[in-house]
């Protein structure tokens, strides 16, 4: 693979945005950026902002396939539409089903990330995210209530093997009989625990990040939310400033003034842009099954679908990540650097994979997300490949 360079108006680089220059790529890994123009083939893109290709941490599928369809095949041609939407990294995320299910599922992915050679050019699999089984009833959400149980580390170990060691987060209700122990075992195991679904109180919820859970999973969403005499599970995200909170920031999930007030509790070094996106991620409207259940696609959401046909709770977004961090942008809540880290270096170091992906680092697989001036979408490129050519 040919040594070139990328010209562009903008680079977000670990230590600083810098103005103008040249990112060399060098057998599909980087190499330095340099403010001189190296004696190599150079690509331009004029006027754009080059970022580390971006990192969705939850997302539960897209391109009319599903993380539990416990189909490799599928897995991959999700990737390969995820990379040319602009994320170049995702930790496909299981959905509340029986455990021989979240198994089967575990399987799969890894089989996919397995089977994958040197010029596979979709998504990295950066790992796994359980989110449930283990929630409340009160905020089970688009959950399948059936298959709710409580946290045990015999089950996740279970799920674990399936999966060849790739689960980096699972989420549970911190109110659960059993999770503080469950969340202590998970941290010395290095995996993240991330509070989600759950109705617990500000004190319940704060015991959990006391034992080692450093996330909350869609932050406003499926959680006791914030009152001025009840702080809830939203309270504690907001307070705890060590911890990280992911947005779904379509603007459908959380309106752009509460995502800014989350972003101006937490910094925007602890907001993890995130997508939640489901099956019908890439695809027309219309009838899906996600996570089992009958879901409809309309007006750029995706709502659970009732037994009478009738339109039901929102049971996930249809959102990209590369149209979030231009949505951030828009609403003018960060600036476009910003919004490209909260997307890429943020939800990797969150998900403990940042030693791999979400930073452009020399040595490290030639990642990018390229935006043009207006913020949208101008080209990605997976190991040093621009998915586009």
């Amino acid at each position: 693979m040919a040594t070139f360079a990328i010209s562009a108006d903008k680079f977000v680089l670990p230590g600083a945005t810098v103005q103008g220059g040249y990112l060399t790529i060098e057998d599909g890994v980087f190499g330095s950026w340099s403010a001189e123009k190296p004696a190599c083939d150079i690509v331009e893109y004029p006027g754009a902002i080059v970022g580390p290709g971006l990192v969705d941490t939850h997302i539960h599928g897209f391109h009319n396939h599903a993380t539990t369809d416990c189909d490799p095949a599928a897995i991959d041609d999700s990737s390969i539409a995820l990379a040319k939407s602009g994320t170049t990294a995702w930790i496909p995320t299981t959905f509340t089903e029986s455990v021989e299910d979240i198994e089967r599922a575990c399987h799969a992915i890894a089989t996919a990330d397995d089977r994958r050679g040197g010029d596979f050019r979709g998504a990295h699999i950066a790992g796994i995210f359980l989110e449930g089984p283990f929630f409340t009833t009160a905020h089970v959400g688009a959950q399948n209530p059936v298959y709710l149980i409580d946290p045990t580390v015999e089950v996740f170990d279970r799920w674990q093997e399936a999966a060849g060691g790739r689960i980096v987060k699972s989420a549970l209700a911190a109110e659960k009989p059993g999770a503080l122990d469950y969340i202590a075992a998970l941290d010395k195991k290095g995996v993240v625990t991330a509070i989600g679904h759950s109705d617990a109180t500000y004190d319940e919820a704060l015991a959990a990040v006391n034992a080692g859970a450093t996330c909350f999973v869609h932050t406003y969403n499926g959680q006791r939310g914030l009152h001025h005499r009840d702080p809830g599970v939203t309270g504690t995200a907001m307070t705890t400033p060590s911890t990280y909170a992911e947005i779904i920031c379509d603007g459908k999930h959380v309106v752009p003034a509460a995502i800014k007030a989350l972003v101006d509790a937490k910094g925007w070094q602890h907001t993890v842009l995130i997508t939640d996106c489901l099956i019908c991620g890439g695809m027309p409207e219309g009838d899906y099954v996600s996570g089992g259940m009958p879901v409809v696609m309309k007006d750029g959401l995706c709502y659970i679908k009732n037994e009478d046909g009738t339109t039901g709770s929102i049971a996930g977004s249809v959102l990209n990540l590369a149209r979030g961090v231009k949505n951030m942008v828009d609403w003018q809540i960060v600036s476009a650097d910003h919004a490209i880290r909260m997307a890429s270096e943020v939800p990797a170091r969150s998900a403990r994979v940042d030693d791999r992906f979400g930073s452009i680092k020399p040595g490290r697989v030639a990642d990018l997300t390229i935006f043009n001036a207006d913020m949208t979408l101008a080209d990605t490129y997976v190991a040093g490949v621009s998915v586009n050519a």
